[in-house]
């Protein structure tokens, strides 16, 4: 088995699992990704298998070449599908479930995937490429309310009008195709409102102008947030008596939902296992900074259901 990067929260999601009630065999992954926490568990679980799901077509493909063995053995299927989709498939119950619902590395080095806006790429942010609708089309399409609406509930940017005004402005002589070009009108219009914020004492705390703009079309291209507290709760019905849900967030509006289901999970099926949200160490954080973000929760399922 061939990977390309080490998973985040690595010993964290190991010993979440090697501290359940119940013997993990039978895992379900929300997110293949690389493979790095297939590889892991299957590691680490020597006689458990592991069913996940992937979006991305390259995701698939990377486990068709890399992960042949494993695969052959039985131990290892890599369904294309979201994860939310599971039930179609018939896999049984299952004792360990992982979701990290973050995207890969390779979707943001690669420019072509459109995710970063540290390159120039085409605005698209399709995780599933067969899908047809892009950033570049709600970019384009969008009206000015929508966007605003977009930019505010899922980039947390509280005062996305001036970007937008601009947006709409700069759209009608030339659409948006590219990461940069919409990166470069963000990075401009807000550091202007910034400007205008000092002389005011006002404050910017983000890393890059365009991280919560091109966070909220990610988000809305993929439907990231459609019927995930759906999920969470409903897979309790698909898991073994002892086994436990585990959950890695990148951002707080995931975050927010996994913790707000769980809680309401804890009256009903069982019981959280951190009170509080497990994070990085600083050591981890210095070898892979992208894990800076990363929040998991841990929610163990009650004897009897």
């Amino acid at each position: 088995m061939k990977t390309e990067h080490i998973p985040v929260l690595h010993d964290e999601v190991v010993n979440a699992f090697m501290e359940q009630s119940r013997l993990p065999l039978n895992f379900f992954e929300g997110t293949f990704g690389r493979g790095g926490h297939a590889k892991l568990l299957l590691d680490k679980f020597p006689k458990a298998r592991v069913t996940s799901f992937d979006r991305d077509l390259d995701a698939i493909k990377f486990a068709e070449e890399n992960f042949k063995d494993v695969k052959a053995s039985g131990r290892l299927q890599v369904i294309h599908d979201d994860f939310r989709n599971f039930q179609k498939y018939n896999l049984g119950l299952f004792d360990g479930a992982l979701l990290d619902l973050g995207v890969s590395s390779p979707q943001l080095d690669q420019a072509g995937r459109g995710f970063s806006f540290m390159q120039d790429g085409p605005l698209d942010m399709r995780m599933d490429q067969n899908q047809s609708t892009t950033a570049a089309d709600l970019v384009n399409e969008s009206t000015e309310k929508e966007l605003s609406d977009i930019f505010y509930k899922f980039g947390e940017v509280r005062r996305p009008n001036r970007v937008v005004r601009a947006i709409v402005h700069d759209r009608k002589e030339i659409p948006f195709t590219s990461t940069l070009q919409l990166a470069s009108l963000i990075s401009r219009v807000e550091r202007a409102g910034r400007e205008g914020g000092r002389r005011a004492g006002g404050k910017n705390k983000r890393s890059h102008p365009a991280t919560g703009y091109f966070q909220a079309l990610r988000i809305v291209v993929n439907g990231e947030l459609e019927n995930l507290g759906e999920f969470v709760e409903g897979m309790h019905l698909h898991m073994e008596p002892g086994s436990r849900i585990v959950i890695i967030s990148f951002h707080s509006l995931e975050d927010r939902i996994v913790k707000w289901v769980f809680r309401d999970m804890h009256k009903k099926y069982g019981k959280i296992i951190n009170k509080k949200i497990i994070v990085p160490t600083d050591s981890e954080i210095e070898i892979n900074p992208r894990a800076r973000s990363a929040k998991m929760r841990i929610f163990e399922l009650g004897g009897t259901l």
